[in-house]
């Protein structure tokens, strides 16, 4: 499956939004990476913690942000942060082609290190970005500023977003997702499994199925819901089955 002409047609607008000569840098993904993770992944976090989050996500997708806002500081606080999840991020030209490959153009260009400060900002700004895009020049002011925040100069920015190799590496992750049979975003994938919110054979609501099993806890399914609580739970729901995996083939050894 490819893409459309309207997101190739996105690339020229991200052209326009700067104006400028070609150049800036990009840079690929570190060295320690779990074994759910392809060589050109971004990713933060332990890459041998017992769980691997991967998230498909745009900058310019209204349901993304509202996730970043609300769910990921706790994921990251809780699990990412203390080793117990490694989170990765796979980008992807959902929502306004044009923001989305803007945003993550600069997220490529800023140093390998800052890559998730920028997708951070990008997700934070995204109301103003849309709301400034109403005005001539709006688009630009605001991502010229998100730049400036992360050190980047104007020249450096005009450069990026005019990078053509950029621009190619953000498709070519686009192309990625799709053959992986992800059309929508946010989409999430635990320790490799597709994580649903679907009906159970006869049941009226939605709930969470990973790969073909449904999520059951405490004997109840759990519900299809985006929020912190329910993906907390999921997560130790996760890492308590890991440990009892554990504990069962150390009893056999």
């Amino acid at each position: 499956m490819q893409l459309n002409r309207r997101v190739f047609s996105a690339i020229a607008l991200t052209a326009a939004l700067a104006l400028g000569a070609c150049g800036g840098n990009s840079d690929p993904a570190g060295a320690g990476q779990s074994s759910y993770e392809r060589g050109s992944d971004r990713g933060i976090g332990n890459a041998d913690a017992p769980v691997t989050m991967i998230e498909y996500a745009s900058v310019a997708c209204g349901h993304c942000a509202s996730f970043h806002e609300e769910v990921w500081p706790t994921i990251n606080a809780n699990y990412v942060e203390t080793g117990q999840v490694r989170y990765v991020f796979r980008e992807m030209i959902t929502g306004s082609p044009q923001f989305a490959i803007a945003g993550f153009a600069l997220a490529h260009c800023v140093a390998p290190e800052r890559y998730f400060d920028m997708l951070d900002v990008l997700f934070q700004q995204q109301r103003a970005i849309f709301q400034a895009a109403s005005q001539p020049g709006g688009a630009r002011g605001q991502y010229l500023a998100i730049a400036r925040s992360m050190g980047m100069s104007e020249a450096d920015f005009d450069a990026c977003l005019n990078n053509q190799d950029v621009n190619a590496e953000i498709v070519a992750a686009h192309d990625r997702a799709l053959a992986d049979g992800i059309d929508s975003t946010p989409r999430f994938l635990f320790n490799g499994e597709l994580l649903e919110a679907r009906r159970a054979p006869g049941a009226t609501e939605y709930t969470y199925f990973l790969g073909n099993s449904q999520v059951i806890i405490d004997g109840e399914p759990v519900p299809g819901i985006v929020d912190a609580d329910t993906f907390s739970r999921l997560i130790d729901h996760l890492l308590a089955r890991r440990d009892a995996d554990a504990g069962a083939s150390g009893s056999e050894d």
